[in-house]
């Protein structure tokens, strides 16, 4: 803070700290309750040459000072802000609320970089080991934007609570030795240990894992900023990664086999003594059990070979609306029903919101078979193609013409695409209702699963709003 602007100020408010909200709270409550207002304050962390002490009037007992509850959450976030006005930006702001109870975009603005600066600090900090035996310990470096140390300790203490380490950032260090967690003043990169001989293990590991045919530049980037790379014991090989991503991944491709391995084969032969696909004839089930039968044995495109099995539609063959997703997951793969997954606990509640009973509506995907890139243990989903859409729109169409719905919610790009014939820019046609050429009614929106993607609490919230804003109106395009 500049003398100028120290002298000119009637009231001199000091924190302990940079993220001391507690003391600005209590030093804006007593500013508050005495209506001195923010051009009489000046902010100040800690002390310096000038000796003036903290002069703030104690709180007016007959005052009331009434804040939204949003606010203070907001505030003691971006409190974490570096920015050097946010102390008096947030007076400013509280002195506003007394009269106009409205949060201004800048403060949602900090808020976000702050929660941006948290989660890139637990995604990229790399632990150093030092010492052996009971010296052991783990340091890390990092260079955060804003004062997050404190507020994102307690996330490693949680995932690391079986090790001693530290974080030395420049602003402050967290240390925890197994018991205790100490924040301590900030340090110099020169203070971080030199690499370890476990970073050129994590680097082969890195390097033969890294899958050039799915290198999306932009978007590697934009979550992992170049700033980071520095600190990254892989990020020497990312240029080089890059570079060679297309000659890589043509040599991929041509390496693929061109059928299943023999004993993978003789292992789906157990369950599925499949024709081929020639000798599949148009089913002719006029119910939807009798057709989910036949389903069991489609061979239409090749994704049976690896799902455990077909996951069919379910719910009344009379229902007014038919909500068809993208393909089944990991968990419906295994259930063999939709929708019972972590997304399917989303829509399931939303739905509920909504008041749409899901046993009244049919609940489909457009893809019934679980598509997925092998990853450990895991099974990652992986989007359908428009063949793999195309040929089991085959199925999609019969259950239709079934049901006979008046209304068809495309979740989703492809159930939109399986429903439309075509690409649909679902970000633009979300809410619209568009009228096949027989007569179905289709409503675009996302997936659930949209939802559960976003990494930011706020933005999370704000899109699960907008699915029940979407849902709402499904119900009443349901009596409509």
């Amino acid at each position: 803070m500049a003398r100028t602007q120290l002298s000119l100020a009637s009231h001199l408010a000091r924190l302990e700290s940079e993220t001391d909200f507690d003391g600005w709270r209590d030093a804006a409550r007593r500013l508050a309750t005495n209506d001195i207002p923010p051009e009489e304050v000046a902010w100040q962390v800690g002390h310096d040459d000038d000796d003036r002490g903290n002069d703030l009037p104690a709180c007016r007992q007959d005052a009331r000072l009434v804040v939204p509850r949003e606010f203070i959450e907001r505030a003691e976030t971006v409190i974490c802000h570096s920015d050097p006005e946010r102390f008096n930006f947030l007076y400013r702001l509280l002195w506003r609320l007394r009269v106009e109870p409205k949060l201004p975009r800048k403060l949602e603005s900090m808020e976000k970089a702050v929660w941006r600066d948290i989660h890139k600090m637990r995604a990229f900090v790399r632990f150093r080991k030092i010492g052996d035996g009971a010296e052991e310990r783990y340091v890390a470096w990092f260079e955060p934007d804003h004062f997050i140390v404190e507020r994102n300790a307690d996330f490693f203490v949680r995932r690391f609570a079986g090790m001693r380490w530290t974080i030395l950032t420049p602003h402050a260090s967290a240390e925890w030795d197994g018991k205790r967690l100490a924040i301590g003043p900030g340090a110099s990169k020169r203070d971080a240990p030199a690499e370890d001989d476990a970073e050129t293990l994590w680097r082969t590991y890195f390097e033969n894992i890294f899958n050039p045919a799915r290198l999306k530049v932009k978007a590697m980037q934009k979550e992992m900023p170049k700033k980071y790379w520095r600190n990254l014991p892989e990020a020497s090989l990312i240029p080089d990664l890059i570079a060679g991503a297309d000659r890589a991944a043509t040599a991929m491709i041509a390496r693929m086999p061109t059928s299943p391995a023999p004993r993978h084969a003789k292992v789906k032969a157990k369950h599925w003594p499949s024709p081929e696909p020639a000798d599949v004839v148009e089913p002719e089930s006029t119910d939807i059990p009798a057709l989910r039968e036949e389903a069991s044995g489609c061979r239409r495109c090749p994704l049976w070979r690896d799902a455990t099995q077909t996951v069919f539609g379910e719910g009344p063959e009379n229902a007014d609306v038919v909500f068809v997703g993208e393909q089944p997951g990991d968990q419906e793969d295994l259930a063999g029903k939709p929708f019972v997954g972590p997304a399917g606990k989303v829509f399931d509640s939303i739905l509920d919101q909504a008041e749409i009973d899901r046993r009244k509506v049919y609940v489909t995907n457009a893809v019934k078979h679980f598509k997925f890139e092998p990853r450990g243990k895991r099974r990652i989903h992986s989007k359908p193609n428009a063949g793999e859409i195309r040929a089991c729109r085959w199925w999609l169409d019969k259950e239709l013409d079934i049901i006979k719905p008046n209304l068809a919610v495309a979740l989703g790009a492809t159930a939109a695409q399986s429903l439309l014939g075509k690409a649909v820019p679902i970000t633009r046609m979300r809410g619209d209702v568009i009228q096949r050429e027989d007569g179905l009614r289709v409503f675009v929106t996302i997936h659930p699963s949209f939802i559960l993607r976003i990494r930011e609490h706020e933005d999370k919230e704000a899109e699960r709003e907008r699915f029940l804003t979407d849902m709402r109106k499904v119900k009443q395009l349901m009596a409509a």
